[in-house]
């Protein structure tokens, strides 16, 4: 069997065993083990649509092939987003939105000042 393939029947459920859950799928079970598997599954929702889904796959290798390109991705995926948070933050990229800010207060305490003057004219 290939590892990949047991890799993702690992995390189902801690209960049942990775050689069973394979059989399983494989059907070559006994009919009471069979029963023993389906009534453990039932207790985990999670676990009995993860195997449903793994039962969809009319090829097995097709199945490992492609946990395998989801493992790659996944890894990619989390390696950037680590290196993103790594990265430290640079006030250079983000001056602008500094900048814009500030002329908005400053703004707003000239328009505060000249409406106070006026009022007081008036």
């Amino acid at each position: 069997m290939s590892e990949n393939l047991k890799d993702i029947l690992s995390h189902l459920s801690t209960e049942i065993d990775q050689e069973t859950l394979l059989l399983y799928l494989h059907d070559k079970l006994t009919p009471e083990k069979k029963h023993e598997v389906e009534k453990q599954l039932l207790e985990n929702e999670f676990a009995e649509d993860a195997l449903e889904g793994l039962k969809q796959f009319s090829n097995k290798d097709k199945l490992a092939t492609l946990a395998q390109q989801l493992n790659r991705e996944l890894k990619k995926q989390i390696q950037k987003n680590k290196a993103r948070r790594r990265r430290p933050v640079h006030l250079k990229e983000y001056s602008w939105i500094y900048i814009a800010a500030i002329l908005i207060i400053v703004l707003i305490i000239i328009s505060y000042f000249i409406i106070h003057r006026l009022l007081q004219k008036g």
